[in-house]
């Protein structure tokens, strides 16, 4: 295994701290209310906001996690800002079932892109993205999208967004833009189907 390897392996485990953010947003939603579950989102964005101001403007280098930041994070918004913005819109716009199915695209199908990718991609699809990571993300972004909504119309537009959203951005922060896109779809299929 490549440092590389291992070091993606690490960015993706801290990816699902991204699941205690959504059981977190559940309890204190049944607890309390909507409202409550969201503006505790954007309290926990908030801390990571102000994490971020240290490292960008103060050149604080976060202990541990700074080995996992990309080179191309290093001078702007590490991922969890935008995950944890996406986390809120998604949760504040679509159905609950189809912010979850976004999220969790994100994260599991994400993950299997990038960790099957990289391990066993030699072809590759789109500049850094390769055939198997793409096939292993849209059959992982499949299977969240029937578990978690049941409805195989929608599940199937989902996981297609989703992973063409994965393959072809590069730049823009795919923490954003997959749950976005994969949810918008999701909702609109949702209505029309």
């Amino acid at each position: 295994m490549t440092w590389s390897f291992l070091r993606e392996v690490g960015r993706k485990v801290i990816h699902l701290t991204i699941l205690i953010a959504i059981a977190g947003y559940a309890f204190i939603e049944e607890v309390f209310s909507k409202q409550a579950a969201l503006l505790t989102l954007v309290g926990l964005l908030l801390f990571f906001l102000v994490l971020e101001y240290f490292r960008l403007e103060r050149g604080w280098k976060m202990p541990f996690f700074s080995i996992f930041i990309r080179p191309k994070e290093q001078d702007r918004l590490y991922g969890v800002i935008f995950f944890l913005s996406a986390t809120i819109i998604s949760l504040a716009v679509f159905d609950y079932k189809i912010a979850i199915a976004a999220l969790f695209m994100t994260t599991f199908g994400d993950m299997t892109a990038a960790l099957i990718g990289k391990k066993y991609g030699t072809s590759l699809l789109y500049k850094n993205k390769t055939v198997v990571g793409g096939i292993a993300e849209l059959t992982v972004n499949l299977i969240v999208g029937i578990l978690v909504l049941g409805n195989i119309y929608v599940a199937i537009l989902m996981a297609f967004a989703a992973t063409a959203s994965e393959t072809i951005v590069d730049e823009l922060d795919d923490n954003l833009i997959i749950p976005l896109v994969a949810g918008f779809v999701g909702q609109l299929a949702l209505h029309l189907i």
